[in-house]
């Protein structure tokens, strides 16, 4: 149950993230309620999952998956350049990540 509160925060925080843009330095009202409503929803969702998921794993699944989603959809939604570099370094974060959870001691 709690690996869904984790995939829950990792999406509010991904949505949050992705309309920071769209606030334009928070001078927009509408785009600027749904940042804060997504982070307060990512950040309620993280706490539940960190109730059985360590939070060294948790943290790192969620920073993790964030960054290469947010980085998935500045190149997509805001047509921002992909360097190779940035896909090595985003290829490094998920396998960090994975590696996170191969190595895990079982509770």
């Amino acid at each position: 149950m709690n690996a869904w509160f984790l995939a829950a925060a990792i999406a509010c925080e991904v949505f949050a993230t992705s309309m920071l843009k769209l606030t334009h330095g928070f001078s927009r009202l509408w785009p600027s309620l749904a940042v804060v409503l997504g982070y307060a929803l990512s950040f309620y969702a993280l706490s539940q999952a960190l109730r059985t998921i360590p939070i060294g794993v948790a943290y790192a699944i969620w920073s993790g998956v964030g960054t290469a989603a947010i980085a998935a959809i500045g190149a997509m939604a805001y047509r921002q350049p992909v360097t190779p570099m940035m896909v090595v370094g985003i290829g490094l974060i998920v396998a960090g990540v994975v590696i996170l959870n191969l190595h895990r001691p079982l509770h």
